[in-house]
């Protein structure tokens, strides 16, 4: 890697006007780049990813025109690129967890990845600008989409998804005290 100091330095020596040396200053310590996180890595990624969809898709779109639709179309568009099988109901292998033999149901993407997916992508459009209340990423439309796939997913596995009750405060509370003892 060239030392960006000493090659100015150098450079400085070489055209001097008189012969006696030049004086060196002291070099500020390299500083490093600021380290970036896993998950603002994949948001920018998730972000470019989406914003090259907006330019390939026929018309071109642009983000302000962005509706629930659009984002349906990605994420069904990025089904191609799943890796999870969904079995369909025809298939023998429907409802079965760990399915003894290799069938032709679509691979597609999993609802866990679609879920962080929309979330990263929300708080991108939120960074880059955009306004709460007209996020497309949170439109109810890509809400039901979700649940729609998590739930189709699970009876495809043969898993129920159910959600975690939450404890009121008082339960908590006292179960904190209890494990506290």
């Amino acid at each position: 890697m060239l030392d960006v100091y000493s090659t100015i330095n150098s450079v400085s020596q070489n055209f001097s006007l008189s012969s006696a040396p030049a004086p060196t200053l002291p070099l500020p310590p390299p500083s490093s780049p600021p380290t970036v996180s896993r998950y603002e890595l994949q948001k920018r990624r998730d972000w470019n990813t989406f914003g090259q969809y907006l330019r390939n898709h026929k018309p071109p779109l642009i983000l302000a025109r962005c509706s629930g639709a659009n984002i349906l179309e990605f994420l069904k568009y990025l089904d191609q690129f799943g890796k999870t099988k969904v079995h369909s109901c025809n298939c023998p292998f429907f409802g079965d967890p760990h399915p003894p033999a290799p069938c032709n149901c679509p691979l597609k993407q999993a609802w866990g990845s679609l879920d962080a997916l929309i979330g990263r992508l929300r708080a991108a459009f939120e960074e880059n600008g955009g306004r709460t209340e007209t996020n497309p990423f949170g439109a109810r439309a890509v809400r039901l989409y979700l649940k729609e796939v998590r739930d189709t997913q699970a009876k495809a596995r043969g898993i129920a998804y159910e959600k975690k009750k939450r404890r009121n405060i008082k339960q908590r509370i006292s179960s904190t005290i209890n494990n506290c003892d």
